[in-house]
């Protein structure tokens, strides 16, 4: 039986570590477990706050565009409205005066024939 001493102890003292080892284990799960509870709660609240600011930014996006959108459309039809005084303006002046409009017009178109043809010679030729 004296042999079988050491040998018991040796058992024992293994089944001991078997045990330990498993408890650390167990131990390192639940801890690991914990902890991701509490990530995936954090990531949960995390979503909770950034939902409300997604929403207003994407509001205030939509409210930006939609000033643009109008900011354009009014500006053409700024346009429109001038371009169509200057031609009511246009067709009045040539009214009033058609005689001086033809001269204008004649004078115009002289200019800038001639400055076509002054670029037209100041190109090299291929």
């Amino acid at each position: 039986m004296f042999p079988n001493k050491p040998l018991e102890q040796t058992s024992n003292l293994a089944n001991q570590a078997v045990h330990s080892a498993d408890q650390a284990i167990r131990s390192t799960q639940h801890a690991a477990n914990n902890a991701l509870d509490s990530l995936a709660g954090t990531v949960h609240d995390i979503g909770q706050q950034a939902a409300p600011l997604i929403n207003r930014a994407s509001e205030q996006a939509s409210a930006l565009a939609q000033r643009g959108m109008n900011a354009v459309r009014h500006g053409s039809q700024n346009l429109r409205d001038k371009a169509q005084r200057a031609s009511d303006g246009t067709v009045d002046y040539i009214k009033a005066e058609p005689v001086k409009a033809m001269l204008i017009a004649a004078a115009t178109g002289a200019a800038l024939m001639a400055l076509v043809g002054l670029l037209g010679r100041s190109r090299p030729h291929d």
